[in-house]
């Protein structure tokens, strides 16, 4: 791993229109472009004259993006990099009803949506028992929390 893959990252998820939304006939306003991580936001109604918004993330997920792109993309490395001794921390953050339930733990049937909590925690464990041995020893810790109304929960 580059040093590149040991700095903080902001990536950004964007989920499709749930089906109320579809059923009041909203339109989706923000566009992503994969290739620059480019996110522009356009004014919510098609009579204002507001400028589109633009801004720059390292990485954007589309709302047709699949749970394992985003996992390959975003938390394999900071799996990889954890075995070669650093810590690593994945903070998902956003308004209630924005998707990162789904982003962070996914349903566990079918596995393909299975979030990056799970996939996570197979990836370590295939790890440890590829890299393991009769004198190797692994320890494993993680924390699950969460900060609603500036209070924390640990959710384990």
């Amino acid at each position: 791993m580059g040093r590149s893959s040991e700095c903080v990252k902001v990536v950004v998820r964007c989920r499709p229109l749930n089906s109320d939304e579809k059923r009041d006939k909203r339109e989706m306003i923000v566009d992503m472009d994969w290739q620059t991580g480019g996110v522009t936001l356009h004014a919510g109604s098609k009579a204002s004259t507001d400028p589109p918004k633009s801004f720059a993330f390292d990485a954007v997920f589309p709302p047709d993006s699949r749970q394992d792109d985003l996992y390959q993309q975003t938390a394999a490395p900071i799996i990889e990099n954890v075995f070669e001794g650093y810590n690593g921390t994945i903070f998902a953050y956003g308004q209630t009803g924005t998707g990162k339930t789904f982003t962070m733990e996914g349903v566990n049937e079918p596995p393909e949506l299975r979030g990056i909590i799970p996939r996570a925690f197979h990836h370590i464990f295939d790890l440890i028992d590829s890299r393991g041995g009769q004198t190797t020893e692994f320890l494993v810790r993680a924390s699950y929390l969460e900060i609603y109304n500036e209070v924390g929960y640990d959710l384990l």
